[in-house]
């Protein structure tokens, strides 16, 4: 469904955000609170997929950890087939490697590298919003 421009000026964007690491989840949901963004948090691609099922028409943008139990990869591939235009950012520790290059064949619209700061997530999270 196509959100028009009214609608959206009217509504905070919703963000999921997933990682399993406690405090990697504590500190981006704070920075995207901090931002002005609503955001819903998973401990896991499993609950991430959960959060995401009974959300859907609401989540503008989702952030997954690549390396998290139910890794983020498997996640990905799960929330396309939910929605297809979902927008997701991939998180990770490690470098951007060839799984995450070939997900953005799959539509995966951006990789960010852990630790991040809050001017690397505001113009990432700036940057998927407006794709």
């Amino acid at each position: 469904m196509q959100r028009n421009s009214k609608e959206n000026s009217n509504r905070q964007s919703v963000i999921l955000f997933a990682d399993d690491d406690e405090l990697c989840l504590d500190v981006g949901v704070k920075i995207l609170q901090k931002l002005g963004y609503s955001v819903l948090q998973a401990h896991d691609g499993k609950e991430a997929l959960e959060v995401f099922e009974s959300n859907k028409d609401s989540v503008d943008l989702v952030i997954l950890d690549m390396r998290m139990p139910y890794n983020g990869g498997r996640a990905f591939d799960q929330l396309k087939q939910i929605k297809s235009d979902v927008k997701v950012i991939i998180a990770s520790g490690f470098a951007e490697d060839q799984r995450i290059r070939d997900m953005y064949d799959q539509g995966c619209i951006g990789f960010i590298q852990k630790p991040f700061s809050i001017n690397v997530l505001s113009k990432k999270v700036s940057t998927a919003l407006k794709n």
